[in-house]
């Protein structure tokens, strides 16, 4: 007699094998289809069988029947010269997120989240219109207590702050690159505010901004400092990957 798991599963107490297979462990398949799409790249637009097989690690056949599923659903394709390049049903899901897509509701919950881990103000950074100066372009701060009173919508000068050597290291280039991260500074702005900033990438693996903490530095002094940079960091993760960074840009920045 045939059951319908799924169905079983809601009319019945669930066993530790029906837990399992409605656990949340993903499909390989799936996945490695996935990550077939994602060789391709700005300079790597066609691809050959032997090229994937070497950036995945998998052998040619397998990547071969993964390809020929991509190709029957539209997302990939092979031309006459045996070369596979991505289809046109990934133009169309990227049109459909695009029309979809507000920043605001891929900052604002990572940012609430950052002050809500260390109960200081979160603010999200961004390049203005004038040469060196950066925008506040979102901002959390919590309810209750003494705050950071820097307001979304700021512009702020060039400054050796943690967000000000962020942008000069990472928009203008005129910094080090292999300086440990997150960046901190305590009372260059302002002589009573510390913070902490790392930088953020977004699409094509290019720089976009920076997430900063900040509070006041009397306060600061007594947090417990590894917590605020693994939540900062973790943070910054959070939002490139909302943004677009690749997997491997996010593995070499925050190491997560």
């Amino acid at each position: 007699m045939y059951f319908n798991k799924t169905l079983l599963y809601y009319i019945q107490p669930p066993t530790a094998n029906m837990r399992q297979e409605m656990s949340n462990e993903g499909v390989a398949a799936v996945e490695r289809a996935l990550a077939v799409l994602d060789c391709f790249k700005p300079g790597s637009e066609k691809l050959t069988l032997t090229d994937l097989s070497k950036k995945l690690l998998l052998h040619k056949t397998t990547v071969f029947r993964l390809l020929n599923s991509l190709i029957r659903c539209g997302y990939a394709m092979r031309d006459a010269d045996s070369r596979y390049s991505l289809g046109p049903r990934v133009l169309y899901l990227g049109r459909v997120y695009e029309s979809g897509f507000r920043l605001s509701d891929v900052v604002m919950p990572v940012l609430e989240k950052l002050s809500g881990l260390t109960g200081e103000s979160a603010a999200y950074y961004v390049e203005s219109d004038q040469k060196g100066t950066r925008l506040c372009l979102f901002r959390c701060q919590p309810h209750e207590g003494l705050h950071s009173q820097v307001l979304a919508g700021s512009i702020m000068p060039p400054d050796n702050s943690s967000t000000g050597r962020v942008f000069k290291t990472w928009a203008q280039l005129s910094g080090s690159s292999d300086e440990r991260l997150p960046f901190f500074s305590c009372g260059v702005r302002d002589p009573y505010t510390s913070s902490w900033s790392v930088p953020v990438i977004g699409d094509d693996d290019r720089f976009v901004g920076a997430i900063t903490i900040a509070g006041p530095s009397e306060r600061l002094r007594n947090v417990d400092v590894p917590y605020f940079e693994r939540a900062i960091i973790q943070a910054a993760s959070d939002l490139s990957a909302g943004l677009g960074a690749s997997v491997e840009i996010r593995e070499v920045m925050y190491g997560c």
